[in-house]
């Protein structure tokens, strides 16, 4: 039994390997379901968080684990982390990236009506931020460093509740390939996305419209349950281990096979009724 457990626990072979995680922001956060699911392969994580007032909020959630700020819309906060990280003296194995922000203070507007303002600035947090952050920690990154970012299952789907984020996601997913080119330069660094279908978090939940989508896509997935962020976080976990090393430039969608049902007989009589 005891062989057993030792082989089940080091299967990931994540075994003290150090993992950089980008975007807790509270318990309902992927990036925390990723962070549990790394530490209990064993491996180590160092997290990433915002600001101050969000390392406070968290710093219960993350037990001993170190801790750094950094606002990624502001370049010279990740200058500084890279500076603060160089002092740790090791290279990470992985890196996690699970940041994104959409401005919907104005509420939700038709696609055409997106402000430019509110546009670019989800460029430069939701998908700008993977490429400034891996341009400034490449040399901080082991050579077989694994870069997972979270995305979406669908970018080709015109949901209005996700309004102009979709466009954005698909530019992160394109980012990967181009990513993975530009650093086999040097390395043999990969980066692939988790595609999570509707997930219950807190930043979802600002989402004009989002509560009624999840309800329907509850309907619509075959199993009549949604995605959960645990689901997410486990292949999270096998991306960023050496298990997965031969996929590289690649967006894994993690949907429940909602894709597959949209001609749910039982859906499609609903739709038809009077």
């Amino acid at each position: 039994m005891r062989h057993y457990r030792k082989l089940k626990i080091d299967f990931l072979q994540l075994t003290d390997k150090s993992i950089l995680i980008f975007g807790v922001a509270n318990r309902k956060s992927v990036a925390y379901h990723v962070g549990r699911v790394l530490t209990e392969a064993g491996a180590r994580c160092v997290y990433v968080v915002q600001n101050d007032h969000v390392k406070q909020n968290v710093s219960k959630l993350l037990g001993d684990a170190e801790v750094y700020t950094c606002d990624v819309e502001h370049h010279e906060q990740i200058d500084r982390l890279r500076e603060e990280l160089a002092m740790r003296g090791e290279r990470f194995h992985g890196l996690l990236h699970s940041i994104a922000f959409a401005d919907y203070s104005d509420g939700l507007k038709p696609f055409h009506e997106t402000g430019k303002r509110q546009f670019l600035q989800a460029v430069d947090i939701s998908c700008y931020s993977l490429i400034a952050i891996c341009n400034a920690l490449k040399e901080l990154l082991d050579p077989d460093a694994s870069v997972v970012t979270i995305s979406i299952s669908t970018t080709r789907m015109a949901s209005e509740s996700y309004g102009y984020m979709a466009p954005i996601k698909a530019a992160l997913d394109s980012s990967l390939a181009f990513l993975a080119k530009s650093f086999s330069r040097f390395s043999r660094v990969r980066f692939n996305a988790v595609a999570p279908g509707l997930l219950k978090t807190s930043a979802s939940a600002g989402i004009p419209g989002y509560v009624e989508s999840y309800l329907y896509a509850e309907q619509m997935i075959p199993r009549k349950k949604a995605v959960q962020t645990d689901e997410a976080a486990h292949l999270a976990a096998f991306l960023l281990s050496p298990r997965s090393s031969g996929i590289n430039a690649q967006r894994i969608v993690v949907d429940a096979g909602m894709s597959i049902n949209y001609f749910d007989s039982d859906l499609i009589q609903r739709a038809m009724r009077p």
